[in-house]
């Protein structure tokens, strides 16, 4: 996917800076409203201006032309368009150059997942493409992994399309559903083009209708410890906290584990 996931990529880099532009009001950056605004947001030349770089310069990033801006230049933009660190972060990876190879579904090695089996606590293991690869028993008890179909195994698939897992979550399911797309934007625009990224969205598309709102705004947030409130159909009322942790095996993994609070 070397050469149409750079592109992918690049066009991800425009639809984002674009996004941040349209949503940054110009009261923000000290910036008159004016009525002749006809666009919400900064115009493109008020960011090249506040960034210091030139403006059709600025315009060929937001086009997803071929444009490989220096680690100085990324910075001044984050400024400009008061980015947070999240947001920052997505946008330095976005604008390296680095030609991945297709996706291939991760493998979990053995004794990772004899880890994960034995602890009392539910846990469980995703890969980059967030699909759910390993799980105990415990996790199982609440999420029901086993009873899914190998290819419906996914985090997101499994919280934004299925509706006993939308059930579970309740009056929270939407900020918890959104939340989710938020940090996952961060991933996928690393691996634009790739054919398991592309039928993944499509299957999120076509399974939840709040999705395609979600995606277009372009959020992007970190992935960080939390807590969810869940209405199991047996354990009744469970409030849990989480806490998330690479693989020194293959970084792509993460094993997820949760508490009872």
């Amino acid at each position: 996917m070397a050469a149409s996931g750079t592109n992918s990529r690049q066009s991800e880099l425009g639809d984002f800076l674009r996004s941040r532009r349209q949503k940054l009001a110009p009261k923000v950056v000290g910036l008159p409203v004016g009525r002749r605004r006809r666009t919400p947001g900064l115009r493109r030349e008020e960011v090249a201006e506040l960034a210091g770089i030139g403006v059709d310069w600025y315009v060929r990033l937001e086009q997803g032309r071929s444009v490989s801006p220096s680690v100085a230049t990324v910075d001044a933009l984050a400024r400009a368009l008061r980015l947070t660190k999240a947001e920052h972060r997505h946008l330095r990876e976005l604008t390296q150059n680095i030609d991945r190879r297709a996706f291939v579904r991760e493998t979990v090695p053995p004794a990772v997942r004899r880890a994960v089996e034995q602890l009392n606590l539910p846990a469980y293991v995703t890969g980059r493409r967030w699909d759910i690869l390993a799980w105990n028993a415990a996790a199982d008890e609440i999420f029901a992994f086993s009873r899914l179909a190998d290819a419906d195994r996914n985090s997101l698939l499994l919280v934004l399309t299925n509706l006993a897992t939308r059930r579970l979550f309740g009056a929270s399911w939407a900020d918890e559903a959104r939340r989710m797309v938020t940090q996952f934007r961060a991933t996928h625009d690393l691996w634009a083009g790739d054919p398991a990224f592309r039928d993944l969205l499509a299957r999120l598309r076509e399974g939840c209708l709040e999705f395609a709102g979600w995606w277009e705004a372009h959020d992007v947030s970190g992935v960080a410890a939390g807590r969810k409130s869940l209405i199991h159909p047996k354990q009744g009322r469970l409030k849990l906290e989480y806490a998330s942790f690479q693989a020194n095996d293959d970084p792509a993994l993460k094993l997820v584990i949760y508490t009872r609070v």
